[in-house]
């Protein structure tokens, strides 16, 4: 489920900052133990000195088979310096996974399992605590996590689909940059990155990797062709915010961004088995890939050529420098060169946080809020918890708590099944698996149906979808329907059911039921994802009404006929002429199951764009009428015109009035989008731009405020790969409701009346005394000429409300652009060529007269004039 909310990016940082833990017995392995005279004088561990100083040093005294050896996933130990082994590839992807640096054997044994990522972006700070747990008590070779899966879900059939948070680019980037921030020790709100880590996160994997095992293409050698224009709107941005914004450690397999640190990692299998590297010499791969960024192998590739690539002269040694900088780098702001880690911070933190209490009620919290009712036939669910006396529970997935984990999971701490929760609730709940797997290979038997009917049962909850099996890491599906005979078991009960059916779906890529949502005999639909160690009392609780869902779909449900589409087929976009349909619900058009962001609830919900003084918005003084008119494309803006400093200071609220008509309080996302009035160019037919949720009580209406970024929301990139805006109309969209605006730089004509000038002389974002509406242009009259009348701040301008300050203007002339000149000091004044701007002798003939600005300025209150 997509986490839209305010909670959905809290809850990432609270799955990720990964802590230490201390055990009586056993500590866990570091470098400079002080009480070693052999390597206490070292400078690298001297924690006083910057770390690039102690790196440099640390560096300078390996050999170079040392050096080499440091390249890989296992990094050995450098007995003679003191340094231990350090394993970087463990795994958390949705809580502490089985993997290489973690081990579930000694002290601690479990760990929270926190819903699959596709259902929720969980609560990884919970994650980060128990990683560090499990590393001071020896059970962990590293603190390096391998996480988050940040590629688009690009295709539904993907099998690691249920790794990512789904098709969208803004939700993937948001996630990733809570995920890291909150995993490395670092704020959501931001501000400087401290020197210490808690834990170092990888976001993975390279640009474009969404395909594992298709029709025997597999990821080892399939040659994804992307187009520029693909690259820059869709697949790149969730791994600029994650470097850019979250700090983090660069893409699994992938490059690095030029001018940052970051830590790297590839699968060597890339090189190893890619039919186009056959004829590569392996010392040129080993070469190419260090220059071109790489930190570590993930496997042996570095280590078996990195040398005779040196000895080839192929590769410097200061190459191999440049990435071991970065990785002792990491090592020592974990503090692992510091001394005994239980002295320092995180040192302090003891085995009982792990499968804390807290922590297993945000797993149970993130399973509540990520399940999405898709389906809900005159109001079934919530079922009364004193009006049914008997139910039934049948499906594969119904009682196995396996099926609640999703891939990469660990053994979870206490888990609740379906069952097992819906028994929570009926004392009379009968159970019958249907099926002994999802496949449903075996013809099922009369008993099912006997459990469910013969036997009376007030209503039936069907419990089914997919698993492991049907999707997974190298193992991508072929079509989108459920099992051929799950789909039968499921019709078989509807039809001999008393009353209509509830069916849960278990699974992390979208399904093809409209064979169920069509069937009136099936009352309510739940998809659950995968719902982690507490999914089982979540789905209960939903139910039977304890908990109101908001989930919403973080993919589009696509029909079956989708599969005709070749998921080797990078493209996003449409192309009519061979009838390819494009991608995702920015693109695709076609017919849906579901659409993205599709989702019910208890309460029944709506939605009121309040007006932001003006809906004209300016972009900036460094666009003119000139640069419109030469641009290419012609009434193209492009972004790098405007420029970063800019960007960065153009955005404006967009306040949302919800309203919760139903019973019961609920705590609903609301998603705004935009979408172009005038398509064309590959322009995208929606594009999400903001998300929060909002927690109302029946009955009552909140206001929550989201933030419009014209740079980054109503841009979209030409085939060339420049991000652009184009001038004209767009609609902010939020449920039914809409809100035209335009955008585009001021422009003048020699025609245009004055009346037509916005009027408020506001900076920024920021209102100063003498204005009466917080966000207006600013003119900077440079000249008389109209190229140097310019806007270098944002503005809004209402076409739907007229500017108060207008009214002022029945008598103002028609004027040619280039004699445009109202001085507003500190009022409104008359100009010394009074013909040419403002004139004070119609209906009004007074303007208010505030103090010098000398005076004002003695204030010191930047709120004054901020």
């Amino acid at each position: 489920m997509l986490k839209l909310q305010t909670s959905f990016l809290l809850y990432l940082i609270h799955t990720s900052s990964l802590l230490f833990i201390l055990s009586e017995s056993t500590r866990p392995p570091f470098a400079c133990d002080s009480s070693d005279p052999a390597t206490k004088s070292y400078p690298f561990c001297e924690p006083t000195l910057p770390t690039t100083e102690r790196v440099r040093d640390l560096v300078s005294r390996l050999t170079l088979d040392e050096k080499i050896s440091q390249l890989i996933n296992s990094a050995p130990a450098i007995p003679r310096l003191g340094i231990p082994e350090y394993q970087w590839w463990s795994e958390a992807l949705h809580g502490l996974a089985v993997s290489r640096g973690i081990r579930f054997n000694g002290t601690i044994q479990t760990a929270t399992s926190f819903p699959q990522i596709i259902l929720t972006a969980a609560s990884f700070d919970a994650v980060g605590i128990e990683g560090r747990a499990i590393y001071n008590v020896g059970q962990a070779m590293g603190l390096t996590f391998w996480a988050p899966n940040i590629n688009v879900f690009r295709d539904p059939r993907w099998g690691r689909g249920q790794e990512t948070p789904g098709e969208d680019p803004l939700v993937t980037g948001k996630y990733a940059v809570s995920y890291v921030r909150g995993l490395q020790g670092d704020s959501f709100e931001g501000g400087k990155l401290g020197e210490n880590l808690q834990a170092s996160a990888c976001c993975k994997h390279f640009t474009a990797y969404d395909l594992d095992n298709w029709k025997g293409m597999t990821r080892y050698i399939f040659n994804a062709n992307v187009s520029s224009q693909d690259l820059a709107d869709t697949y790149q941005p969730p791994f600029q915010s994650c470097i850019q914004q979250g700090r983090a450690s660069g893409p699994e397999a992938g490059g690095v961004s030029k001018g940052i640190s970051l830590q790297t990692v590839m699968l060597s299998p890339l090189f190893l088995n890619n039919k186009d590297m056959l004829k590569y010499q392996t010392e040129d791969a080993a070469a190419d890939v260090l220059k071109a960024g790489m930190d570590v192998d993930c496997g042996s590739f570095l280590l078996k050529h990195t040398k005779k690539a040196v000895e080839n002269q192929k590769l410097l040694v200061s190459e191999i420098d440049r990435a071991l900088h970065n990785l002792f780098s990491i090592r020592m702001r974990l503090g692992l060169f510091n001394g005994d880690p239980g002295k320092l911070p995180f040192g302090d933190i003891g085995s009982d946080q792990v499968c804390s209490q807290e922590h297993q009620n945000l797993a149970l919290e993130a399973a509540r809020h990520g399940i999405v009712l898709l389906k809900n036939t005159d109001k079934l669910l919530p079922l009364s918890k004193t009006g049914i006396t008997s139910l039934a529970v049948i499906g594969p997935n119904a009682d196995s708590v396996q099926m609640l984990l999703g891939n990469y999971a660990g053994p979870p701490c206490k888990s609740v099944t379906p069952l097992q929760g819906l028994q929570g609730y009926v004392k009379d709940t009968r159970f019958h698996q249907g099926c002994t797997a999802v496949n449903c290979s075996t013809a099922f038997t009369a008993q099912a149906m006997n459990v469910a009917v013969a036997a009376g049962a007030d209503r039936v909850v069907l419990v089914m979808g997919l698993d492991q099996t049907q999707e997974r890491e190298k193992f991508d599906r072929v079509d989108l329907l459920l099992p051929p005979k799950q789909q039968d078991l499921i019709s078989t009960i509807a039809g001999a059911a008393k009353n209509p059916v509830i069916l849960v779906l278990l699974s992390g890529g979208p399904v093809d039921i409209s064979f169920a949502k069509n069937d009136q005999r099936i009352g309510s639909i739940l998809w659950a994802g995968y719902p982690g160690e507490a999914g089982g009392r979540a789905l209960a609780e939903i139910i039977f009404g304890d908990h109101n869902p908001g989930g919403r779909l973080p993919v589009t449900w696509y029909p079956q006929s989708y599969v005709n589409v070749p998921m080797t087929d990078m493209r996003m976009r449409p192309e009519p002429s061979s009838s390819y349909p494009g991608r995702t619900y920015r693109f695709y058009k076609g017919p849906k199951v579901f659409e993205f962001g599709y989702g019910l609830s208890y309460s029944n919900y709506t939605y009121e764009i309040l007006p932001v003084n003006q809906n004209k918005v300016y972009l900036s003084n460094q666009i003119s009428s000139q640069t419109v008119e030469n641009s290419n494309p012609p009434g193209y803006i492009p972004v790098s015109k405007i420029g970063t400093e800019v960007c960065d200071k153009i955005k404006y609220p967009v306040t949302v009035r919800v309203q919760n008509n139903g019973e019961l309080a609920g705590k609903h996302p609301v998603l705004l989008f935009v979408r172009p009035k005038k398509m064309g160019n590959g322009r995208p037919v929606k594009q999400l731009v903001a998300f929060q949720s909002v927690n109302l009580n029946a009955g009552e209406r909140g206001d929550i405020g989201l933030e419009l970024r014209p740079c980054e929301h109503l841009s979209s990139a030409i085939e060339d790969g420049r991000m652009v805006i184009e001038e004209g109309s767009y609609f902010l969209s939020i449920g039914d409701k809409e809100l035209e605006i335009e955008s585009g730089p001021i422009t003048f004509h020699k025609t245009m009346h004055a009346a037509k000038l916005p009027m408020n002389i506001c900076l920024s974002l920021h209102s100063c005394p003498f204005c009466s509406v917080v966000s207006g242009p600013i003119f900077h009259c440079c000249s008389s000429h109209p190229r140097r009348l310019s806007l270098p701040s944002p503005a809004i301008h209402m076409t739907q409300k007229p500017n108060p300050t207008l009214s002022a203007k029945p008598n103002s002339p028609s004027p040619n652009v280039s004699k445009i000149w109202f001085p507003a000091l500190h009022g409104v004044a008359r100009s010394f060529r009074v013909s040419q701007s403002i004139r004070l002798i119609g209906t009004i003939r007074s303007a208010t007269g505030f103090p010098q600005v000398i005076l004002t300025a003695a204030t010191f209150d930047e709120a004054e004039c901020g």
